[in-house]
């Protein structure tokens, strides 16, 4: 469990610090076969992902039958593609198809609309290529916002990247006419390397909106309640909100995902609520679970901004939105210890999560424990700007799962030349078989090999 606490909010809609990485991107040419998805009610067909690089001919990433041309803002790696499509969540008996499962059948039970239909609908197949206006603008993040950096996310070009999160369909899926809804996705973000984060994850995004006379026909004397207000923006309102419409907004909020996470982690959990920022909710808050005896981060809520819900044209209603992670959710339920463990294909590990339905109690049995191999890599940074992501992104691409963590050890300042040194612990382990020393020293060679011309930092190798 303590592995499991390490996980923050970054999984679900904080972006982490990450660095400018398009120098070992893509080849000019790289092409994934496959077909794009679209939204549909429940849908769960997969995107085919047969990955195939081709030689270089021309600047243009082909992704789900479509073409992209590669400009100075493309960073996305072949290693990042060679995931797009693969649709964990989708994928029966999957632990994260389970988490999603299990979620879908708790909101389709409890949550009911006027003629007895499910009143959330579930979108589980849309495309995880969107635009930056989709990502970032839509949602109302400023242009100068960290959470845009090239540094932090795989773009394919300036107009279009993979998604960072589920709620770059928010406004579209509004503007539709929507007012409840499920958008569940894999998403991409460049991260640190270790045992609970992976640049690839998964994400559940829920969407509620409410008219006058939704929120307020269940309370008494609420004829003459109002949704809106000329106001003031405070520390628990929007300006144009009125109070008493915000506090039934997050009372509906919190008692709906009180319940969710009680029916799947058990009765007398005990939840906790933390005031946090988030740039397209206000007031926002992270929930925390004690599991176990621990307190856990497991998801990010708040009342949607307004400007955004006006935007997409449900000028007369509020709501609120929630982002969570389901490998966060998995690894707690099923107490399993490592996300790569999430992309095995090793039958010792799937086959522990089929059973007669989905709520069938799992706890994940180890695989044999493989031992680590270490190896330290050191190097005087360049003089521009260099940042960590930079080398994990490229550790990752050429390493891949066989890389466990890495850890920057210690960072040196020449006190004469001012030039400045970092060395990192690279921990090799393979989760499904041993290693050894003769493939783990060529792969640590060739990332030697890499920072330098990619990087260019000067190696003390």
């Amino acid at each position: 469990m303590l592995i499991v606490k390490k996980l923050t909010m970054a999984m679900l809609w904080k972006f982490m610090r990450v660095a400018k990485y398009s120098k070992t991107a893509l080849s000019p040419k790289v092409k994934v076969g496959g077909i794009p998805t679209h939204s549909r009610h429940s849908s769960s067909k997969s995107v085919p992902s047969d990955f195939t690089a081709s030689a270089p001919c021309s600047n243009t990433v082909e992704l789900l039958g479509k073409s992209y041309p590669q400009d100075d803002y493309s960073n996305v790696t072949e290693k990042i593609l060679s995931k797009v499509g693969k649709n964990l969540h989708n994928r029966k008996h999957h632990p994260l198809w389970l988490i999603k499962e299990q979620v879908k059948e708790h909101f389709y039970k409890h949550y009911l609309g006027r003629h007895g239909t499910p009143l959330f609908s579930v979108y589980d197949g849309l495309s995880p290529v969107v635009t930056v206006q989709q990502n970032f603008d839509s949602l109302l993040i400023p242009q100068n916002h960290a959470s845009r950096r090239k540094e932090d996310n795989y773009y394919l070009n300036r107009d279009h990247m993979l998604r960072a999160h589920t709620s770059a369909h928010q406004w579209d899926l509004i503007h539709s006419g929507l007012d409840a809804f499920l958008a569940v996705g894999d998403v991409y973000r460049r991260d640190t390397i270790d045992n609970t984060h992976y640049p690839v994850f998964h994400q559940m995004e829920g969407v509620r909106l409410f008219s006058c006379h939704e929120l307020f026909s269940s309370i008494k004397d609420g004829e003459g309640l109002q949704l809106f207000e000329q106001g003031h923006r405070t520390a628990h309102k929007q300006e144009c909100h009125t109070m008493e419409a915000v506090r039934l907004v997050e009372f509906n909020l919190k008692q709906v995902l009180t319940k969710l996470m009680t029916h799947i982690f058990g009765d007398g959990l005990q939840v906790r609520w933390v005031d946090c920022y988030f740039p397209f909710t206000h007031p926002s808050f992270e929930m925390e679970i004690n599991f176990q005896g621990e307190w856990m981060e497991v998801l990010g809520c708040g009342v949607m901004e307004q400007q955004l819900v006006n935007s997409a044209g449900a000028q007369d209603k509020i709501g609120w939105a929630f982002g969570l992670g389901l490998e966060r959710l998995a690894m707690i339920l099923y107490d399993i210890p490592d996300i790569r463990l999430f992309w095995s294909e090793d039958e010792r590990f799937l086959k522990q999560f089929i059973g007669p339905h989905i709520w069938q109690k799992i706890k994940f049995q180890p695989l044999s424990r493989y031992p680590p191999l270490i190896n330290d890599i050191s190097f005087w940074l360049p003089s521009e700007t260099y940042s960590q992501n930079d080398f994990y992104d490229l550790v990752r691409t050429i390493g891949g799962d066989l890389i466990e963590k890495v850890v920057l050890l210690d960072e040196f300042a020449h006190p004469k030349t001012k030039k400045v040194s970092h060395c990192y612990r690279i921990i090799y382990r393979h989760p499904e078989r041993t290693l050894t020393q003769d493939e783990v020293h060529r792969i640590h060679q060739a990332i030697e090999e890499s920072a330098v011309r990619e990087l260019g930092v000067e190696g003390r190798f």
